[in-house]
């Protein structure tokens, strides 16, 4: 999607700071909160300043999580479907400021114009899952072996609902967890990615204007039934280590995973964590290449390789493997890198020189490791001399070995050949990580083997379509060091709230379970 004429000459005129100003202050946002705080934020656009955000206290983080505790006791009152109202007003709030958000997303994470707005429509679309879900939290009732006995399952509001999300999706990921806990009757704390807090001030401020409109239509609400904290670690830690938060989502590094879910479990809090990905994809010799090369393509390239479920690993086999890698060379060399917010451009920046360095420390244990490198090197951007922008990696291996085990959050995919499909299904399933996976088949039965219980063992498992990308009608998450947390799909929800199983007698004897007797008159 290119820069609309008048949206680029505003940019010409303002540059990317003035456009940042124009884009919160017409959200309403005073500038005193974007530009009146000590934490610099940049854009990895050019690498220059666009804002200072005010961090908040340990005592205001208490402060902000005792309030959501206080709301939570209120919202948890209020009919479920009214709850929805408020969810189903902040989606008409995101869709009139697509537009508004989705380039501020663009400008702060690096991502190309239609990404930055996809990222907005999948919180349009969780809004409306979510609606559609505070009408449905269905129970069961449950077959009792007692006469005159009847047996069911409740849920209910579980408690504060504390986020931790990371730059990549600085917004979807928030809606994703907030929109179901809401409906769910919690309230929601929120502590975003360092670098991306001018994203979560705009999603706030809307979400500040549903919560207005919801009021002026007659509905009742609690103040700071969901806030932001903006700050690093010390944040994220006053959600985890706090007794009035039952429920920590959180987006991230596996390391981050390993600190964060002792501490949770240590109070027997619950977790929804959302880690690492190293995802691969099988390329069967009866694949559709046509089809195979755009899907490989947008996986591993789209975001600038930083999804959690970018393609990472590709074992294709031997009898197509050079034709594949010459016209997947093709793809590589063309792809235009540069300004994301300029028309044709599809690989945009890498967030900051932390993950260029992270990069190229892989590119040269690869080679080391005997990998052949096509790509990788630093692209020249005019005005962007503080930017760091790269030509994808397509990196040839032998083996899976070295930094192949590992996830580099950076557009890295290494080639394996194959001969074997049940020796290529074992090196898929052979890394700690367990996210999203792919293969590409005609063969029916390598397809359903690939999906059964012997195949891929990630939590989202693909045919035909690459492992980058999720519907919100699914489940999102995976297993093993990916962390087992599930967000959206048919019974996330659950993870929301609290169960309750209720036995009512109505007759006039009192039969106990498992024939036990104890009559004590």
């Amino acid at each position: 999607m290119s820069v609309p004429t008048k949206a680029r000459t505003q940019i010409l005129e303002l540059g990317i700071p003035g456009e940042v100003d124009r884009l919160l202050t017409g959200l309403g946002i005073g500038r005193s909160h974007f530009k009146g705080g000590h934490v610099e934020v940049r854009t990895p656009i050019t690498g220059q300043s666009i804002g200072y955000v005010r961090e908040t206290s340990p005592s205001e983080a208490a402060a902000a999580i005792e309030t959501a505790h206080v709301a939570f006791h209120a919202w948890r009152l209020m009919p479920a479907p009214k709850r929805g109202e408020l969810v189903r007003l902040f989606g008409e709030e995101l869709r009139t400021n697509k537009e508004s958000l989705g380039r501020l997303v663009s400008i702060e994470v690096g991502k190309i114009v239609s990404e930055g707005l996809g990222e907005v429509q999948e919180m349009i679309d969780i809004c409306d899952f979510a609606v559609g879900l505070s009408r449905q939290l269905y129970g069961l009732t449950i077959a009792t072996e007692r006469g005159e006995h009847r047996m069911m399952e409740s849920w209910h509001p579980l408690g504060v609902t504390g986020i931790i999300s990371a730059f990549n999706f600085p917004v979807a990921v928030w809606a994703w967890n907030a929109a179901l806990a809401l409906v769910c009757g919690n309230s929601v704390v929120w502590k975003p990615s360092e670098k991306t807090p001018l994203t979560a001030l705009a999603t706030q401020a809307l979400f500040d204007r549903a919560l207005a409109r919801f009021k002026q239509e007659g509905g009742s609400a609690p103040e700071g039934l969901a806030s932001v904290l903006f700050g690093g670690r010390v944040l994220g830690e006053a959600l985890v280590d706090n007794a009035n938060v039952p429920l920590v989502s959180a987006t991230g590094s596996t390391a981050m995973g390993r600190g964060l879910a002792p501490r949770l479990a240590k109070r027997f809090a619950r977790a929804i964590l959302e880690l690492g990905g190293n995802n691969g994809a099988i390329v069967a010799p009866t694949a559709d290449l046509d089809l195979t090369l755009r899907g490989v393509a947008f996986a591993a390239m789209g975001t600038a390789g930083q999804r959690c479920t970018t393609l990472r690993r590709v074992f294709v086999h031997e009898s197509i493997y050079d034709s594949f890698l010459s016209r997947l060379k093709r793809a590589y060399e063309s792809v235009i890198v540069g300004d994301p917010l300029q028309g044709g451009t599809l690989v945009g920046p890498l967030i900051d020189g932390a993950a260029y360095r992270a990069m190229q420390a892989a590119l040269d244990a690869a080679k080391v490791a005997g990998g052949q490198i096509n790509g990788g090197e630093r692209v020249a951007v005019e005005g962007a001399a503080d930017a760091y922008y790269v030509r994808p990696a397509l990196v040839e291996m032998a083996a899976q070995t070295g930094p192949v085990e590992h996830e580099t959050f950076a557009p890295i995919l290494y080639m394996i050949k194959y001969d074997n499909f049940d020796a290529a299904l074992q090196l898929h399933n052979a890394v700690p990580q367990g996210l999203s996976s792919s293969i590409f088949t005609n063969d029916i039965r390598e397809a359903e083997t690939f999906l059964s219980a012997r195949g891929s063992d990630c939590g989202i498992a693909n045919v035909n379509i690459g492992p980058s990308g999720a519907e919100i009608g699914g489940a999102f998450g995976g297993d093993k060091e990916t962390g087992g947390g599930r967000e959206s799909g048919s019974d996330a929800w659950k993870a929301y709230m609290r169960r309750s199983t209720n036995t009512i007698n109505y007759g006039r004897t009192l039969p106990l379970a498992q024939g036990v007797e104890f009559d004590v008159l």
